[in-house]
């Protein structure tokens, strides 16, 4: 008998012909997750808005008696009757960009004074001790306590409305970053001893980059809160240019449903694109290499 010759395989080339069988497979499987993740991110929300609005249909004519209908109308009226038309739709957008000029100018100030106070009070363990429980009797006490007080000492223009929104976004950013600034872990602080960095060193390279997440974290909260500031302040000082919150006040005592809710729906749409915006701004910033960036 004479010896059949067999063919030998090389150890190399069989991983490479498994993965090159594999990849098909592993690229459905990706498109799979992809398509089930847009899915998700987009049909659920879908999902949640057709049912609002079909409760919102079934509330205006199935609990409502004809005569009270007025109190909620139904969404194709707040459409045709107050969105869509420019005449109703107009002074909304206006006064809607008085309360995000207010709101932007607030936020800046409470983002900068925040930072810094939060930033101070993890430098000395005595300003913590002594700026900390004012900043949380500002938090706790409701900004409708206070609206009156801002209005006598301050008048009722533009100022004061600015100053409601810095009072109510403040107290996030402060505790935010200074969660931050003293979660650093021991071992960075001792790498930046060993390298005898000096305090402004160890702030601007070690704990400001790393307490960046909180701090983002602290001013996409704010960013919501000085909407509601800013249209508390369009509500209670009225004097200057008329922002959304004075709009929702006269259309209120006009019984206007229609432009009342129109004008809630912008106020809506306001808060939610700062929070979109923030939510990318914070991605963007630290979502590559932190896990707070992590499944959002």
């Amino acid at each position: 008998m004479t010896d059949t010759a067999v063919p030998l395989v090389s150890r190399t080339e069989m991983p490479a012909t498994a993965t090159k069988a594999r990849e098909p497979a592993d690229h459905s499987a990706t498109l799979g997750r992809l398509a089930g993740r847009t899915a998700s991110a987009i049909g659920l929300p879908l999902a949640s808005f057709a049912v609002g609005i079909a409760a919102w249909y079934a509330v205006t004519y199935l609990v409502l008696a004809p005569e009270r209908r007025f109190l909620l109308p139904a969404p194709h009226r707040v459409l045709t009757e107050s969105l869509l038309d420019p005449a109703h739709v107009g002074p909304m957008l206006e006064a809607l960009a008085v309360t995000a000029r207010v709101a932007a100018i607030g936020f800046a100030v409470a983002a900068v004074a925040g930072v810094a106070i939060g930033t101070l009070m993890s430098r000395a363990r005595w300003v913590e001790r002594a700026i900390y429980p004012y900043a949380v009797a500002l938090q706790v006490i409701p900004i409708l306590a206070l609206v009156p007080l801002i209005g006598l000492w301050f008048g009722y223009g533009t100022f004061a409305r600015t100053l409601v929104c810095v009072i109510i976004a403040l107290f996030p950013i402060i505790t935010n970053t200074l969660f931050g600034l003293q979660s650093v872990e021991r071992s960075q602080h001792e790498l930046f001893t060993l390298a005898r960095a000096s305090k402004w060193d160890r702030l601007v390279k070690l704990e400001l980059p790393a307490a960046l997440p909180s701090i983002l974290t602290g001013l996409r909260i704010s960013g919501g809160l000085v909407v509601v500031g800013a249209i508390i302040g369009d509500m209670f000082f009225a004097k200057g240019q008329p922002g959304i919150g004075t709009l929702l006040d006269v259309y209120r005592s006009r019984l206007q449903s229609e432009d009342l809710f129109a004008a809630i729906i912008l106020a809506a749409l306001l808060g939610v694109t700062v929070f979109v915006v923030f939510s990318a701004v914070s991605r963007a910033l630290v979502g590559k290499w932190h896990t707070s960036g992590e499944h959002r």
